[in-house]
């Protein structure tokens, strides 16, 4: 089976797991098996930095790049999930206009080394263009870019024509868009661009456009030549352009994927307005696409809607690439194409997925708050610990996240967990036991001493206690054994304590079952050593009651 991209605008990123079928498992690894895709691209995800967790970040078998807004909170939001086992980008960025910076470094992507760069960056005069200020375009969390050694693809969250106060940021949006893509294309390189563009391309694509055009007083020409619509028929082969072509937008250069699968399909809408309930009718439109470069056309055996997945007010898109295709007239395994060089060869796998030095410098996996960490699914399938002189050789080697890439990029998880490993807690040691108390003795308590013990005496206790015999067979069975000591241990403790002979007639209730270092406590003698029968006298002999 090729590789299958899947858009889809869901709403709220965990919105979709209030329907069926995605309410069950409630994961997003067991809904992408079940949209069957191999590269996922979500907009509107509606969350900031601080609301990613971990069963949205560190997804087992997936790597995801995220776009999120900077200012506005539950807005907007643009990620594209990877499935490692067939795909691994080469390239990363977040936006369209390059003017962003990767993380951890102040240098922004199109002034980065060459090689590390996507390219295609809009000339200041392309900038210039724009209404808006080319850093608030990128600031709402509107586009993420990945290339691959395939094509670059884009996943984007157009901005809607809701009111007339966000027609100059739509456009800017759509014209820096325009040129970043027509320039990738002149650098010889391949696009794929997929997302809610907010735009239904022509009448065939919108259920109310001839309602709309009469209630705006519009004739079938002007509808599709209002400005966004027009720009987006510009980029479009078989596009509606009416009048002379713009300038710089004189060719075509991408080509709708799913309508020329169903060229005159009717009813093929992606979005349906919530307010009025128009989903069971289907009066919606298409505003969602899956687009790609005019030499791609023959790389695709598959593209369509899957309007009867619910959980949004849109629905998922999605385009089948082959197994094979044709690259500059040589015949290529497409996953040979779509992953590093080296880790595909022929359509098999030569090297396994690193996740220390595959995931780029933008992938939400190496956001610090989830950096080193693993999913459950990771722990269990981890690899045996390396031998203790080639670990040894490796705990001194860190993994360097900052910047553009990783050091150490060959370290193994195992060794990047290193550190966090020698913390770890040791396991509990199965030779100490811990003593167990006879139903009988549960109501035999020591009665409290009458003197306040310090902390030396404390200390005292503790050595007694540790010096006793080493239990075998079952447990402690009751708490006899805590006050008859050994006669080895009673003359141990006679020779190191100095205590005077204290006559049997003074013993008090308060002293009865009190350990050696208590009595000694109560009654010091500097002139002389207790005999050891005469300590033990002391401690198993209560005073006689008068």
């Amino acid at each position: 089976m090729g590789l299958r991209i899947t858009t889809w605008n869901v709403n709220g990123i965990r919105n979709p797991f209030g329907y069926q079928p995605w309410r069950d498992k409630r994961s997003f690894a067991a809904m992408f098996d079940i949209l069957e895709a191999d590269i996922v691209v979500f907009q509107e995800t509606k969350i900031q930095r601080k609301d990613l967790s971990d069963d949205m970040v560190l997804v087992p078998g997936w790597d995801c790049y995220f776009s999120l807004p900077r200012h506005k909170k539950g807005y907007s939001g643009v990620v594209i999930y990877t499935r490692q086992s067939v795909c691994a980008p080469i390239r990363a960025e977040e936006g369209i206009t390059g003017l962003l910076c990767p993380p951890n470094s102040s240098t922004n992507f199109s002034n980065l080394p060459e090689e590390q760069q996507i390219g295609g960056y809009p000339t200041p005069a392309q900038l210039a263009a724009s209404a808006v200020d080319a850093t608030t375009l990128d600031a709402e969390g509107r586009s993420v870019v990945l290339e691959f050694p395939a094509f670059v693809l884009f996943g984007v969250y157009s901005p809607a024509n809701r009111d007339e106060t966000r027609d100059d940021f739509r456009l800017g949006f759509l014209d820096v868009l325009d040129a970043r893509i027509r320039n990738l294309i002149a650098m010889g390189k391949r696009v794929f661009l997929t997302g809610d563009l907010n735009i239904s391309r022509e009448e065939l694509d919108a259920a109310n456009a001839e309602v709309s055009m009469r209630k705006q007083g519009l004739t079938g020409l002007e509808f599709v030549s209002t400005p966004a619509r027009r720009l987006f028929n510009h980029l479009l082969e078989g596009g509606k352009v009416f009048g002379e072509r713009d300038e710089g937008r004189e060719h075509s250069v991408l080509w709708d994927i799913c309508r020329a699968f169903h060229p005159d399909r009717k009813g093929m809408f992606t979005c349906w307005e919530q307010k009025v309930n128009a989903r069971p009718g289907n009066c919606g439109a298409r505003i969602d696409y899956v687009l790609c470069s005019l030499t791609m056309k023959d790389w695709f055996s598959d593209s369509n809607i899957q309007e009867g997945l619910m959980g949004s007010d849109h629905c998922p898109v999605y385009a089948v690439m082959k197994d094979a295709i044709f690259m500059d007239g040589v015949e290529r395994d497409l996953r040979d194409v779509m992953n590093p060089p080296g880790m595909f060869s022929g359509g098999k796998r030569q090297r396994e997925y690193s996740a220390t030095s595959d995931p780029l410098p933008s992938s939400g996996k190496l956001i610090p708050e989830f950096f080193g960490r693993r999913n459950i699914r990771d722990m269990f399938a981890q690899k045996p610990s390396l031998p203790q002189s080639q670990s040894n050789g490796n705990s001194n080697k860190v993994a360097e996240v900052s910047g553009v890439t990783a050091a150490n990029q060959g370290n193994s998880t195992a060794e990047m967990l290193g550190p966090i490993e020698e913390t770890a807690v040791e396991p509990c040691d199965s030779s100490v036991r811990v003593p167990t108390v006879s139903p009988s003795a549960v109501g035999q308590k020591r009665s409290a001493p009458a003197t306040t013990r310090s902390k030396s005496t404390k200390r005292g206790k503790s050595v007694f206690a540790t010096a006793a015999a080493p239990m075998t067979g079952k447990g402690q069975q009751s708490l006899k054994g805590f006050f008859k000591p050994s006669a080895a241990l009673i003359s141990s403790v006679a020779s190191a304590i100095h205590v005077r002979e204290v006559p049997q007639t003074s013993l008090n209730d308060d002293t009865v079952g009190r350990a050696p270092a208590d009595l000694a406590e109560t009654y010091p003698a500097p002139d002389g050593h207790m005999k050891a029968a005469s300590l033990e006298s002391a401690i198993h002999t209560p005073r006689k009651k008068s």
